[in-house]
């Protein structure tokens, strides 16, 4: 039986969430620093370079959107009759920009409550989601998005100190990838945050009000993301069209506003804990015979940026898609869920495909995602693949906790006993995937 390694585990964390990689920014030479990183771990491991050139880094052209001025809301009532009323809202005060692709929106307001449960929305609609659950608010915002709403609008944070701070930073757009006409790889996608105020003030306007959003933008800026990949080449002729890819995401948010003095957000768990899942696999699996299968290991660069790096290696893969069985990701283990049972990992769309169940069987503390409303399956990088056919999700453990994407995520947050249980539980269902003749196959209405 392989052995997990605790030290390992360990140490790559203590390098990817330290403070001198300051937070791993999507596109930045920071990110390049863990790539170069997880390069070195794969060539320690036995495994050969699939990247660039005969190296292990994949680069990959973006192209960014800055904004050259403070965006703004303007809302006009419908006339019925009466003159119409225009209400303009200024950023910071009354909105703060959660997400957006677009620098001009409008659209007819739409008010559902998300505790009903009710996701039925008007296409073209900028759609007020309220309700008491700010998890399953945000959850609902998502799942509008795939309905072809203009907008969704939901309440921000009730810190009032948090939300003015986030109004002093003007908003990003995503990048995308050189080269890419469709505007990336999120589609069309916008979401406001409101003050208490402005969600009481829209409560009472009435449905239709014409919401529109605009802010000015700057020329496009060039810059790179760096992907890590890794190959294992199987030893079974009879399997190699069968490959088996296991990634994460090394990227973080980088450096951003201060909370409490440290300005540093180090994704510890996100997903410097994913990219350590996949290292310990590597470590294990190039320790061995060589596997049946060949195993793709995939370290990728900016999906803070919308998954950027994913959808350059989708494109550029080591070997033709139809190839691949499986894809695992990791995303977020480095600590546990409380909704499952101690050291435990889950599996986005459980119920989609037979691998989950599979691995389970096998000894993996694996069970099905028990968030389903928050539509994690749709929300990493194994969607893009999955939406090509791949039988593609992924492994967490992600407990919603509040340090998501605060500086607050860093090494000393992380439950290292979970961690090293978990990825150890995995080590020997993964070995018999990687030599199985077991065929990952959608369920009935699971691939996207």
């Amino acid at each position: 039986m392989p052995k997990v390694c605790a030290d390992c585990i360990r140490a790559h964390e203590e390098f990817l969430a330290s403070d001198a990689l300051r937070g791993r920014g999507s596109g930045t030479s920071d990110e390049l620093v863990a790539a170069t990183y997880v390069a070195t771990q794969l060539r320690q491991y036995g495994i050969a370079p699939a990247g660039d050139g005969g190296g292990y880094i994949q680069r990959a052209g973006i192209l960014r959107r800055r904004l050259a001025g403070t965006p703004q809301l303007t809302l006009t009532t419908p006339g019925d009759g009466i003159p119409a009323e225009q209400i303009t809202w200024t950023y910071g005060k009354e909105f703060v920009v959660f997400y957006f692709t677009q620098t001009e929106f409008s659209g007819p307001l739409q008010k559902i409550d998300a505790d009903m449960g009710d996701t039925r929305v008007e296409p073209g609609a900028v759609v007020l989601i309220t309700g008491k659950d700010k998890h399953k608010v945000q959850g609902t915002a998502f799942t509008t998005a795939s309905a072809g709403v203009a907008a969704a609008l939901v309440p921000g944070p009730e810190d009032r100190e948090h939300f003015e701070a986030s109004g002093k930073v003007l908003p990003t757009l995503p990048a995308q990838l050189e080269g890419d006409t469709r505007g990336g790889p999120t589609g069309d996608f916008n979401m406001l945050e409101l003050s208490a105020s402005a969600v009481e003030a829209l409560e009472r306007m009435p449905a239709g009000t014409r919401v529109h959003f605009s802010a000015p933008a700057a020329p496009l800026e060039k810059a790179y993301t760096w992907n890590a990949v890794g190959v294992l080449q199987g030893s079974d002729t009879a399997l190699q069209h069968a490959a088996v890819l296991l990634s994460a995401h090394l990227d973080h948010v980088g450096v951003g506003r201060p909370v409490n003095g440290d300005d540093i957000y180090n994704g510890a768990d996100d997903d410097a804990s994913g990219t350590t899942a996949v290292l310990e696999l590597a470590r294990v699996l190039g320790a061995g015979a060589r596997p049946r299968r060949t195993v793709i290991f995939a370290l990728f660069g900016s999906e803070e940026m919308g998954g950027l790096g994913s959808t350059y290696f989708y494109e550029h893969p080591p070997l033709p898609l139809h190839e691949l069985a499986c894809n695992v990701e990791f995303e977020m283990i480095g600590r546990p869920d409380p909704a499952v049972k101690a050291n435990t990992l889950w599996l986005s769309g459980w119920e989609r495909s037979n691998l989950g169940p599979t691995l389970a069987a096998h000894g993996a503390n694996l069970v099905g995602d028990p968030h389903p409303k928050q539509n994690f399956f749709a929300r990493s990088d194994n969607y893009g693949l999955a939406k090509k056919g791949v039988v593609a999700q992924t492994v967490s453990s992600f407990g919603l906790h509040a340090d998501y994407h605060q500086p607050s995520d860093d090494v000393a947050h992380l439950d290292f006993k979970h961690m090293t249980i978990a990825i150890g539980s995995l080590l020997a269902p993964v070995e018999w995937l990687v030599n199985s003749d077991f065929k990952p196959e959608w369920k009935e209405g699971g691939q996207p």
